[in-house]
């Protein structure tokens, strides 16, 4: 079953369309993992999906149109922190779950000590290191167990540890039925943890599909960043390029 569904959207910043006319859906029980270079179109697709920018098409989230009803459905961690930095981490999770209107203290506390942030709940988080800051953006989205997770590169500034412990997350996650919309530019975690994968490419989904698919696609027996790059038309030259530099 679909959790996610986007069609045909459109994201325009002014003359520029950042995202042109992008399809793709989520299903329940799937990693979904959206990959392109910079400023190709994922976290201005990722924005419309959250409702954070105007967009044209049609997105919904579990069969509701995105938008005031769908916000309880999703846990969101940004590319850049969305963090009120005079709380502190512990007043920052009381105040998500008031609005996620959600009560589960022992689930504060297991997601506190799993990713090893005790020390620092009652310190703003203004003061707070960029690795811990990332750690409470990714507890505040997990702490009401939204059916979709959508995380932008949710694994900036995590420790080996941390990181470990989110990725097992996600995989349980679906395993309960949840489902995943995950942004990365680390290729080599992309090919452990996605189901399926789309290529997002100036604003366009250029291949979508299972690994093995995309491998098909770009004619590549080589690892997932050898058929990104040959995707995204970055392949070619590179040892060239090596080569005149050493």
């Amino acid at each position: 079953m679909e959790i996610l569904s986007v069609r045909e959207l459109v994201v325009r910043y002014g003359d520029t369309v950042a995202v042109d006319h992008v399809s793709f859906s989520v299903d329940e029980g799937e990693i979904f993992g959206l990959l392109g270079p910079n400023g190709a179109g994922k976290s201005s697709t990722i924005k419309a999906i959250v409702g954070f920018v105007d967009f044209e098409g049609k997105i919904e989230v579990a069969g509701k149109p995105v938008g005031i009803e769908t916000k309880n459905l999703i846990g969101y961690v940004p590319e850049e922190f969305m963090l009120l930095e005079s709380l502190t981490p512990l007043e920052f999770f009381e105040f998500v779950a008031s609005v996620r209107r959600v009560r589960n203290d022992e689930k504060v506390k297991a997601l506190i000590k799993a990713f090893g942030i005790e020390r620092f709940v009652n310190k703003p988080i203004a003061t707070l290191s960029m690795g811990t800051k990332q750690k409470v953006s990714v507890i505040s989205a997990l702490l009401h167990d939204p059916p979709l997770l959508i995380l932008d590169e949710p694994l900036n500034g995590l420790d080996a540890r941390s990181s470990r412990i989110l990725k097992e997350l996600m995989q349980r996650h679906v395993e309960k039925g949840g489902a995943v919309l995950f942004s990365t530019h680390i290729m080599e975690i992309a090919e452990r943890l996605c189901d399926r994968i789309a290529v997002i490419n100036k604003g366009r989904i250029i291949a979508e599909g299972s690994i093995e698919e995309l491998r098909e696609l770009a004619s590549v027996e080589g690892s997932l960043e050898d058929v990104f790059l040959k995707l995204t038309g970055q392949y070619e030259g590179i040892r060239e390029i090596v080569d005149a530099i050493s």
